[in-house]
Parts: C-alpha cells; structure tokens; sequence
C-alpha cells in the first residue's frame, strides 16, 4: 500500500467513527426526549385522574380500603341539573313520615312510623285530613311502626289498601304485610287483615326492611331486613328464615308458584333473592324492566343491587363496609364474585344510609328522566344517580341545605318528585313555571 492509500483509508476510517458517534448521540438524545416526553404525559394523565376523582359527587375520604370490582362501582362523577327547578315544602309539622302512594292525581297516602297512623296528603293545597281509623296496631320501638304504604292496582274498583309495619307476636316481632279496604268516604280502613309475615319472630327493633312493590301481575314484593344483630344477620343467608330477603307473594300473602326456591323442601316458597343487610328502597327501571333495590351497609358499602330471582347478594360474608367499631367484617372480605355471589352495582363509601327510592318515570323534567332518586337519611339529602343500561355513569345530591332525613321519594303523575323526612315535612320539586 502507497503512503497516499494509507492516509486516505485513515481519512475515511476517521470519517465513518465520527459520523457513527454523531448518529449514537442523537439517539440517546431521541431516547432522552421520548423518556421526558413519557414523563410529561404521565404526569399530565395523573393530573387529569386526579380531577376526575375530585369530580365525584362524593367529597367525604373513604371509610375503607376496598377497591371497587369495576370502575363505575362507586364515585360516580356528579353531574348537574340543567333545569330550573322549583323547590317547595308543601307540608310541615308531620311525625316521622316512612311511606308514600299516590292513590289519586297530586293525593297521597302517607304512614306515620311511630303514631301507627295513615293520612291523606293533597300536594295541590297542603290539607292534611284526620289519621284513617282501621289501622293495626304495631310495635313502635326504635325502627319499628307503621312503615310502607301501597295501593292494588285495581284500586279504582278494589279499593285494597297494603301496609307493612312491625308487629308483635310471640317470641318477639315480625314485619307483617296487611290490607284492607279503603271506605269511600276515606275516613277508615275495613277489614283488615295480616295476610303475611316474615318469620322467625326476633327480640329485636332494628332493620325491619319493609317496602312493597307490585309487579306486572299484580303480585307484591317485600323487601326485609337481617334484624341487625350479630346473633341474627347469619339468618340472611339461611333459607328457611324469611331475614334479609327479597320476598314474592300474591295478594293473600301466599308464595307466588314462579318462585326460585318452590322445590326445595328445605326453603321457604316466599323467598325471591338473599343476602341482604336492610333494603328500603325498591322500584323498577322503567329504561330496562329491571327490579332495583338500596341497602344499607354497615359503615360504608350501601348498595344498589339488581334483583334476580334465586340470587344470593352475600350479607353478612361479604361487604365493602366494615363495623361501626371500626373492626373488619368477615376479615375483610369485600369481593363479591369471588365468593360466589353478585357484585353490587354501585356502593357508597363513606355511607348515604339509603332509604326509600323511585325512578324517574316521566318526560315532564326530560334531562331526569329514567334516572334514580334515592332518599339519604346521613348525611340528608336526595341522590340523583344516571344509569346507562346497568352501569352508573353519574350522581348528584340535592337539598343538602335542608337538614333532613329523606326517607321516601316518589314521582307523581304529573312529574313532580315529593319527599318525605322524618322530620314530618312533604317537599315537592318540579320544572320551574309547571
């Protein structure tokens, strides 16, 4: 090789090394910018989880530590009524006021709890007539007393009247189911009678559960509470006590013949679903057909279910709350599925205490229609939850101002949203100028 060979393959040998280099530092300058731009996104996405997390109804920090089986479990983000709404108490100065019918256009049924007592409602003036004679005796203690209200559906002609409340017998009490006619001058009850119980009798005054609903039939749902106590709430479970269980039964109170569990001996016939704490709250979804209830949990884990017949909804094995004391339930356990049982739709955490409930079924208020109103007894206030098939895509509370115990919610005819608290008030929202 010449010496003028030698030096050009040195030129080119130099060249090919310090374009090479040059080629090695732009990548890692590529990968740098591509690591802070990663980074910067991250950062972003957290910033934006964050204010969607602060863009949940629900202020309050969690009771628990449970993490929800899906994304939409709990904390909801809130939305907001659009439309001018007209607020009024239209009654005051009642006792605790637990249900509610509509049996004529703006005239309501309501029971008072604790005076056992039944009274015409006219939202149209506020009169409140004197308390319908004919109704049972009860045993008012605690959570005990006269508690829901229904109307058959042939009313009109029939005039039955349905009532839950607490009753005495022995060995303890019971929630009992009654009727009776409706006279026609309104001012009694005639021949009432118990047509329905949900034994075994306990010694106890806490979560009688107790809505009615009538389905297409003409049959009626009962909704029952596990009574609470530690030795009790196990019989939620258990299909041979008619505790904590979503009840199907006719109009003479005998067990409706489609009823999951009619062919095991070992069951009783009334019995819909099982596994539940305390519902209050029961109504379909006028958007899919689908029975609804609210529960309440123990501190924290309130849930909305979906009922299917036979299903077991886990109380008192599972829960996404815990003790009062503080203490864990079952160890811990809060997923359902896992255990075999049915996840709830939606929980709170912290509580809302969920009581009675009613879907929006009207177009008078058209951005609230199909949606779920949800009487909250603590902290007081109406939930107003936005469902997209099964799934909870919103929440808003309302009247958080008024301090009171919402305990039942149902919507008129003419599309008008009444509750009632157990501060003895009847409030009425409706589209503003209706």
């Amino acid at each position: 090789m010449t010496k003028v060979s030698w030096s050009r393959f040195m030129f080119v040998t130099m060249l090919l090394f310090l374009l090479t280099l040059a080629a090695c530092g732009n990548d890692e300058a590529s990968d740098e910018k591509s690591t802070d731009d990663s980074d910067a996104v991250t950062e972003e996405s957290a910033e934006e989880g964050s204010k969607e997390a602060n863009e949940s109804a629900e202020t309050e920090p969690k009771v628990t530590e449970f993490e929800p089986a899906f994304p939409e479990q709990t904390r909801a983000p809130a939305v907001e009524t659009e439309t001018e709404i007209d607020t009024e108490v239209v009654v005051e100065g009642l006792g605790v006021s637990w249900g509610m019918v509509e049996f004529e256009p703006n005239r309501l049924l309501v029971t008072q709890r604790d005076a056992a007592e039944l009274l015409i409602v006219n939202l149209e003036d506020g009169a409140v007539s004197d308390p319908i004679k004919g109704t049972p005796e009860v045993n008012n203690e605690d959570q005990g007393g006269l508690l829901d209200v229904a109307v058959a559906p042939d009313f009109d002609e029939s005039r039955l009247v349905f009532m839950t409340f607490a009753q005495d017998v022995e060995g303890g009490t019971v929630t009992a189911v009654g009727k009776g006619v409706l006279s026609e001058d309104e001012a009694s009850l005639e021949d009432f009678e118990v047509i329905f119980q949900a034994t075994p009798a306990y010694k106890g005054t806490l979560h009688y559960g107790g809505r009615i609903i009538f389905d297409e039939d003409g049959n009626l749902f009962l909704t029952t509470g596990e009574r609470s106590d530690d030795e009790s709430r196990d019989r939620a479970q258990e299909l041979d006590a008619y505790l904590g269980k979503v009840i199907h039964i006719t109009q003479d109170g005998e067990p409706v013949e489609s009823n999951p569990f009619v062919e095991d001996e070992k069951a009783l016939d009334g019995i819909y679903s099982y596994g539940h704490r305390n519902i209050q709250g029961i109504d379909y979804n006028p958007a899919t057909g689908d029975l609804w209830i609210v529960e309440f949990g123990p501190q924290a884990g309130d849930e909305l279910n979906i009922i299917e017949p036979g299903n077991n909804y886990g109380w008192p094995i599972v829960s996404y709350g815990i003790e009062y004391t503080g203490e864990l339930i079952n160890d811990g356990v809060s997923e359902h599925e896992a255990q075999g049982f049915i996840e709830p739709r939606y929980y709170w955490d912290p509580t809302s205490a969920p009581s009675g409930m009613a879907f929006y079924d009207n177009d008078a208020i058209p951005e609230w229609e199909n949606n779920l109103f949800i009487g909250a007894l603590a902290p007081s206030y109406i939930v107003r939850v936005v469902i997209e098939g099964d799934t909870i895509v919103g929440e808003e509370r309302l009247l958080t101002d008024e301090g009171e115990r919402f305990r039942d919610i149902l919507v008129t005819e003419d599309g008008a949203l009444i509750a009632i608290t157990d501060g003895g008030k009847v409030y009425k929202m409706s589209a503003a100028g209706e």
